[in-house]
């Protein structure tokens, strides 16, 4: 057993219990049998038995430089030493150091930043900042895009198990994604009044969705011609998850406005939304953020910025990626009745799971998704049919731990 495990632990059985009792319905957990996850280490994750699991999701990208790393959670164990909270209309030293360090790594000219708590806000944030400098009312969004859960961040999403207000904006139109025709037709459909275009630009929950290469900058010339401004949400494939410190990088554009959070604080509870001089200056009215910029989680992100230097881990993931493609695609053709060849860039990497049919198949992912678990290792599942088997494990797996992936995935597909 793992020094890990827990004789505390309450057990997978009594949180079932209290989250039936406590938990707004809307909350659900992978698994049949869902273990209790107790603690983490690297790119493990250990449950209340001591097993120990390979993870292959990051908390949705969220741990990409690992599990209670010390270089990340030692900074900010000092800072909640000394101060643990003020709030954004106070002169603390963090948050400030944070965007400046940003500014060296996001793409040129983004060296604004506002700072808030979650991927969500940033979302609204950067919506509401492209109304305020455009001074017009419609966004349009893609087509299975996934932005958060807030009205205006949850009505640019187009997965529709996601869109549950009952009551849609009016504003907000959605156009194919990878089509540079739709997009056309709705920016003139709405000549004058779009004040951004939003998107991901690999797009996650949708099945990790890469789109064609003239796409980008097909967009980001429309948007010019358009006077519309380009939003891009940073939120999952953000701080080298491709192999590139901002999936933008792939094909050299640069948006007006970018969402940052996830793996920006690995764990720590931080977001913004960044932009340049020009387009900030549109945003005077005073605003604040609670938590946002908190000395804490800003120490972390520093830390985080650092650590991805130091390591090296955007070569690391596009190295990486790369093997773990190749490998998952020997999988996929010894098991080409019901598995398709995996997708994606760098780290972030999905492969469709299908039935005998050749059609979508989440009966058999969910199927997958169990067995892997059972084998040692956690993965995620996307895609508007929930088929898409998603693997985004931190930066710093090695090619040992790409190996007990690949022996997982052989072991569940026989």
């Amino acid at each position: 057993m793992n020094s890990f495990a827990t004789d505390t632990a309450a057990g997978p059985e009594e949180l079932l219990r209290l989250k039936r009792e406590y938990l707004v319905p809307c909350v659900y957990h992978f698994y049949k049998d869902p273990p209790q996850i107790v603690a983490g280490e690297g790119c493990y994750l250990f449950d209340h038995a001591g097993r120990k699991y390979l993870d292959c999701y990051s908390g949705v990208t969220v741990m990409s430089a690992g599990h209670c790393v010390d270089e990340i959670i030692e900074p900010a164990i000092a800072q909640i030493r000394t101060l643990q909270h003020t709030t954004s209309i106070y002169l603390t030293e963090p948050v400030l150091r944070l965007a400046e360090a940003l500014a060296t790594v996001t793409p040129p000219g983004l060296k604004r930043s506002f700072f808030c708590a979650s991927g969500t806000e940033a979302v609204e944030g950067a919506l509401l900042l492209a109304a305020l400098h455009t001074k017009r009312d419609v966004v349009i969004a893609m087509a299975n895009g996934l932005h958060g859960r807030t009205r205006w961040a949850m009505n640019v999403t187009g997965l529709a198990m996601w869109r549950t207000d009952p009551f849609p904006m009016s504003g907000v139109i959605h156009a194919e994604f990878g089509n540079l025709a739709a997009l056309e037709a709705a920016l003139r459909n709405f000549a004058g009044r779009v004040a951004a275009v939003i998107g991901e630009p690999i797009q996650g929950n949708a099945g990790i969705v890469v789109p064609p290469d003239n796409f980008w900058p097909g967009v980001r010339r429309l948007c010019d011609e358009h006077g519309a401004l380009l939003v891009l949400d940073e939120i999952q494939t953000g701080f080298n998850r491709t192999g590139r410190w901002f999936a933008c990088e792939h094909w050299g554009v640069r948006p007006d406005v970018m969402a940052i959070s996830k793996a920006m604080g690995n764990g720590f509870p931080i977001a913004a939304f960044l932009t340049t001089d020009a387009i900030a200056a549109s945003y005077t009215r005073p605003s604040a953020s609670t938590y946002g910029g908190n000395p804490v989680s800003a120490a972390a992100a520093l830390a985080v910025i650092e650590f991805q230097k130091r390591h090296g881990l955007t070569a690391r993931a596009a190295r990486t990626g790369k093997v773990l493609r190749a490998k998952l695609a020997k999988v996929a053709r010894r098991h080409a009745s019901h598995l398709r060849p995996p997708h994606g860039l760098g780290l972030m990497v999905g492969m469709a799971v299908t039935n005998s049919d050749g059609e979508p198949s989440a009966e058999q992912c969910d199927l997958y998704l169990e067995r892997l678990k059972d084998a040692g290792v956690l993965a995620g599942k996307t895609g508007p049919n929930r088929n898409v088997l998603t693997f985004m494990p931190p930066l710093t797996i090695d090619e040992d731990d790409v190996e007990k992936l690949i022996h997982a995935m052989e072991t569940c597909a026989d």
